[in-house]
């Protein structure tokens, strides 16, 4: 332990290192170095705006600890210099772990300079300690106190410029949508998305009974529509590749839901392919590829149709939905009473619940389809053409009078039936 005459001549050695430094050229000297030493380990911050926000940040900071290494206090406010690279960095795109080195390299090139101060002096062996140590334990105060603060500060900008261009994104795309038609160009590059290709337009949304929930079952965790939103993004991904040339553009709908539109070069999958397979809890509205602003429009308003249809309908409805195959269910269901005057003058008996007026609307269903071919629509159904040929005489009896007689709006009733049900 010191003894209080060794004691006073530590306090002396650092009140006059602390004047000697703060002289304002000695001081830029320090900062220079001090910046040059994180620099040379972080390039990024070579940039001429950041290492001028960096060489603020120091100054303030060195302001600060040198002013502290002379009292018994050990809050070090942040200075506002600080605060504004921290922004910088955040609006320069810059992860946080670059803050977090910077203070960490900071602190590294502060005891590498004292210590060179040090032995430099050649001072006393147990003064040289004592301030080594005195140093050490306010530096890590202030990196501690200084990360702390400045992290909140780093992710409440990042936050904000975050929301602010999904706020304009979100603007552009409304405009858009409601017929604006802004440079291609611009408007390509502002949503990292080319609007002059092909686009095929997505909605997506998950079931709404599946929010997780907190563990003791309380409600749902904080954390959900990050589920969900996740859950999305992924088939937005999947489908980009699978379907698309790569490339996608989406905007959250909600905190559940999302619209997406991704660019086609050539036609896309038949709506049987595989590459349409989606999981539960998540659903998709497809409608169909188009080309430029037009196209955008067009896709996404046949996208939001198949979602109307598929929340309609009934249950068992695929979790992936295209517009062309609900597009008569679509804008006859525009007017519910008639399409059920439809159904039931059209289909009659046919018309009627359970599972053997089902097998026969499934079958004429089919055999329509199948241009009026029993072998055609065997194939489609998974029967024998004789089991056809049966269920179409038993379907013309129900009817009272031939399949020709009323064949395309039995075609739209059937249509509907088999979006909405009976």
């Amino acid at each position: 332990m010191a003894t209080t005459a060794t004691t006073a001549e530590i306090r002396q050695w650092i009140a006059d290192f602390v004047a000697e430094t703060l002289h304002t050229e000695t001081l830029e000297q320090v900062v220079t170095r001090l910046d040059e030493a994180i620099i040379a380990r972080i390039p990024e911050l070579r940039d001429r705006d950041i290492r001028r926000d960096l060489a603020a940040s120091s100054r303030a900071h060195a302001l600060e600890v040198l002013s502290g290494l002379t009292q018994d206090r050990f809050d070090y406010p942040v200075p506002e210099e600080a605060h504004a690279f921290a922004r910088t960095l955040a609006r320069r795109g810059h992860d946080i772990r670059l803050l977090l080195r910077v203070y960490h390299f900071g602190q590294e090139a502060v005891i590498d300079y004292m210590s060179e101060i040090l032995e430099e002096r050649q001072l006393p062996q147990d003064i040289e300690r004592a301030v080594l140590l005195r140093l050490f334990d306010r530096t890590t105060r202030w990196i501690s106190h200084s990360v702390e603060a400045l992290t909140d500060t780093y992710m409440e900008e990042r936050e904000r410029g975050l929301r602010a261009a999904l706020e304009q994104r979100a603007e552009l795309v409304r405009g858009v949508l409601d017929g604006m038609d802004p440079d291609l160009e611009s408007a390509s590059a502002r949503l990292g998305y080319r609007l002059t290709q092909r686009h095929l337009a997505l909605v997506l949304w998950t079931d709404e009974d599946t929010t997780p929930l907190r563990a003791d079952g309380s409600g749902p965790r904080p954390d959900a529509s990050g589920d969900a939103a996740g859950l999305l993004e992924r088939a937005v991904s999947r489908y980009a590749t699978g379907v698309g040339n790569g490339s996608a553009f989406t905007m959250p709908a909600g905190a559940s839901a999302l619209w997406a539109w991704i660019g086609v070069d050539g036609e896309p999958p038949d709506a049987t392919d595989t590459a349409w397979s989606v999981e539960a809890p998540v659903h998709v509205a497809i409608g169909t590829p188009a080309a430029h602003l037009a196209g955008f429009r067009d896709s996404h308003r046949e996208a939001v149709a198949a979602r109307q249809v598929a929340e309609r309908a009934r249950p068992g409805l695929a979790r992936a939905v295209h517009y062309p195959d609900v597009e008569v269910a679509y804008l006859t269901g525009l007017d519910e009473t008639a399409m059920r005057a439809l159904i039931a003058r059209e289909l009659g008996a046919l018309a009627a619940p359970g599972p053997h007026s089902a097998r026969l609307r499934e079958t004429l269903h089919a055999y329509l389809r199948a241009g009026r071919s029993p072998d055609a629509a065997a194939k489609l159904l998974g029967v024998h053409k004789n089991t056809v040929r049966y269920r179409i005489q038993r379907i013309t009896e129900l009817l009272g009078h031939s399949i020709d007689h009323r064949g395309p709006r039995l075609d739209i009733a059937l249509d509907c039936v088999a979006v909405y049900g009976v």
